[in-house]
């Protein structure tokens, strides 16, 4: 399914998994690593019925939601380029990264 959308063709493959959105189901993020370019602002939204968090791993990460309920979104814009990897605190064998590029 391709959507209609006015951007120059730069004759490059467009990544597998881009955009500015990641689900929260079934006690896993979807997508698991999400690539998007510097200034974007991402969104994480809770479709669960047991509460999340999208919490950076290890110390000084930017990502610090707090407890997201059903329905409940989180965002954060990345500023910087690198790779964010990020859990949920409640349940930490949910794991995920976002690549972030110029």
């Amino acid at each position: 399914m391709s959507m209609p959308m006015s951007a120059p063709s730069t004759g490059a493959a467009a990544a597998p998994v881009a955009g500015d959105a990641v689900a929260i189901k079934n006690f896993a993020f979807a997508p698991a690593t999400l690539k998007v370019k510097v200034g974007t602002t991402v969104t994480w939204t809770n479709q669960d019925t047991d509460a999340h968090t999208v919490t950076s791993t290890g110390s000084g990460g930017p990502l610090r939601s707090a407890a997201l309920n059903t329905h409940a979104t989180y965002s954060y814009t990345f500023t910087k380029p690198g790779t964010y990897s990020y859990l949920c605190t409640i349940h930490p064998f949910m794991t995920a990264t976002v690549e972030v590029t110029r």
